[in-house]
């Protein structure tokens, strides 16, 4: 990913006053974010607090009770999913790594929502796949390596119920999408995604200018 603050387009003082002026992170998602410094330059691939608070929000909105994130890390965004959902509500987290989601189990368990989540530790397209095919998905949040984005996708939308949000994590790369010059993989991946969805007739679509963009597609 490249290397930048994840509200890249936000001075560090209006970031500072965005946050300030919105739901806070409590004690657990601040010791999170503080452990997850400790990994050095892949820390950014945590959400940004104003994106754990605006999930937590949608979630609630929603009303989901059945969530699926692909893509995990630390936590972060697993815990605040977590949080919007009802007690008997149930978030599948798909990722590959051992090591960064038993940070996650830790934080999880500190949070108080363990018993809303399983982990399944496997390539996601296989986890995905290997789910019914019911449309009884509420949510669903992408953040993992850009060229899967697709099969992410189209495999979350068979499952997702009408009127069902899936969102998508890193859409603006920084703002490399809209750079001519930029040719790498990661980008091409990140454009074919936002070409893809925007004029999918299954869906609505909006992207938003939340941290290092977010997409928001709304099953018909």
């Amino acid at each position: 990913m490249p290397d930048a603050p994840k509200s890249w387009f936000l001075s560090p003082a209006v970031h500072a006053y965005l946050i300030e002026h919105g739901t806070p992170p409590d004690p657990v998602l601040e010791e999170l974010a503080r452990e997850t410094q400790k990994v050095g330059p892949l820390a950014l691939m945590q959400v940004a607090p104003e994106q754990g608070a605006f999930l937590t929000l949608l979630t609630r909105l929603v009303g989901a009770r059945r969530a699926i994130e692909v893509g995990t890390f630390t936590g972060y965004s697993s815990i605040c999913i977590a949080r919007g959902l009802p007690a008997d509500g149930h978030l599948l987290c798909c990722d590959v790594s051992d090591e960064w989601t038993s940070v996650a189990r830790r934080f999880w368990e500190k949070a108080g929502v363990a018993d809303r989540i399983e982990l399944r530790i496997a390539p996601a397209a296989e986890t995905l796949r290997a789910l019914p095919e019911t449309a009884d998905v509420d949510l669903a949040f992408i953040d993992a390596d850009k060229p899967g984005y697709p099969v992410y996708y189209e495999e979350i939308l068979k499952r997702l119920r009408p009127g069902g949000v899936i969102l998508a994590d890193n859409v603006l790369w920084m703002g490399r999408v809209a750079d001519p010059s930029a040719d790498d993989a990661q980008t091409q991946a990140i454009r074919a995604f936002n070409a893809k969805v925007a004029r999918d007739p299954r869906v609505e679509c909006v992207m938003i200018p939340l941290s290092d963009g977010l997409t928001l597609l709304r099953k018909r």
